[in-house]
């Protein structure tokens, strides 16, 4: 369908308003379509998009090479039930775990590979070991465990009683972890980095001191790297920039560039507790999806994205820097690869639609940061085009 046969954002928008149930907060504006780090809308006007997919569109929009993987992958086979093997589930799972260990289990989304690692975790210590630490600020989905697991009361409001089991603690304090992990605590499950909690990372010493508490005390260190994982940071996965090994990890939004992907990686002798019958994910490890991951990491690697991202940035870096040096009301910058972070002593919502009007896509989180989350394939060119109207909006609202 061309531009000039697509309906109106107001057309699509009435429609969503019969019969749509509006639990998403949305922007009047229909997207038609996109392509790298762009997207039109049905009036045809582009935007260069910071923020693709919520992070899903990790290669932006419309990848070329997953495009045609799912293009074939649909001519032979949409989906087969996990009561068979197929090819490409095994190709992707090969592809993943020699990135890094293990064994894999597919899902659907970052939710749902964070419920398999909290029963892989309660089925691996046993009935006398079921406590879950996690963190403040953290997020780890919506289903009621991982949504128990999230420790941030606005997701827990009316939603009551919650699961047991679950303790939480301040993040990057390892006195108090210690002092919550104890002979009942199966399992420690962080983000090595927090996305929506505002882009707050995660120190090396952290890391090393959760790796040996959880040693020392038996329990398991699960990293959720939904948001990190599959070259985010630079790295295949954040984990690897640490030093730090987990048991566990969790993946997906970017896992396989926008299609419906989730994971759970485990420790080899970890698998074994995952008997069949104890956890099932129909779609989970369809043909499609595992073609689209694929295809997401052979184009990582062709297109060397891993280093290009770390350069990016640096890019980007160098534009805050600036900026802060500036004005006041640049507070911190966090940035690790492709994940952005610009706190503000202001609340930043009003930058998404003062960036929007002028034909760029953020986000704002946690009330006071700016958030990017870039495509890893995005062009020098675009950073500084992207930046410049990013600056420009918050010297608006530091002069507000």
């Amino acid at each position: 369908m061309s531009l000039a046969e697509t309906r109106s954002s107001q057309d699509t928008i009435a429609q969503f308003q019969r019969y749509v149930i509006p639990n998403y907060r949305r922007y009047p504006v229909c997207i038609v379509r996109g392509e790298g780090s762009n997207v039109w809308d049905a009036e045809g006007r582009s935007y260069l998009d910071l923020f693709p997919g919520w992070g899903c569109n990790i290669l932006g929009h419309c990848p070329p090479l997953v495009v045609r993987a799912i293009q074939e992958q649909v001519e032979n086979l949409i989906h087969v039930p996990n009561s068979w093997y197929t090819e490409a589930q095994g190709d992707f799972a090969e592809a993943l775990c020699t990135r890094s260990f293990g064994k894999a289990f597919f899902a659907n989304s970052g939710a749902e590979a964070n419920e398999a690692a909290i029963k892989l975790a309660r089925l691996h210590g046993g009935p006398q070991r079921y406590r879950v630490l996690s963190f403040e600020n953290g997020f780890h989905g919506r289903t009621f465990g991982a949504l128990t697991a999230t420790a941030q009361p606005k997701y827990h409001e009316g939603l009551g009683p919650l699961l047991p089991g679950f303790r939480y603690a301040p993040y990057n304090d390892l006195a108090a972890a210690e002092k919550l992990i104890d002979a009942e605590t199966c399992a420690v499950l962080l983000e090595p980095i927090q996305g929506e909690g505002g882009v707050n990372v995660a120190s090396d010493e952290y890391l090393q001191g959760l790796r040996q508490l959880c040693d020392d005390r038996g329990a398991l260190l699960i990293f959720d790297e939904v948001q990190t994982g599959i070259g985010r940071t630079g790295h295949w996965f954040a984990y690897q920039a640490s030093g730090v090994q987990p048991d566990i990890i969790t993946l997906a939004k970017g896992l396989a560039a926008g299609v419906a992907c989730g994971a759970m990686l485990c420790r080899d002798e970890l698998a074994a507790s995952l008997k069949p019958g104890m956890h099932a994910s129909t779609f989970g490890g369809n043909p499609l999806a595992m073609a689209a991951g694929i295809a997401t990491i052979q184009t990582i690697e062709q297109d060397n994205l891993l280093p290009h991202a770390r350069e990016m940035a640096e890019r980007f870096r160098s534009h805050f820097q600036a900026l802060r040096q500036e004005i006041s009301i640049v507070k911190e910058i966090r940035i690790r690869g492709m994940m952005i972070g610009v706190e503000l002593t202001v609340p930043a919502t009003p930058a998404v639609q003062k960036c929007m009007d002028q034909g760029v896509l953020i986000n704002a989180t946690h009330d006071t940061v700016v958030r990017l989350l870039p495509a890893l394939n995005i062009t020098p060119e675009e950073v500084d085009r992207g930046c410049e109207v990013v600056c420009r909006v918050i010297r608006e609202l530091a002069a507000a």
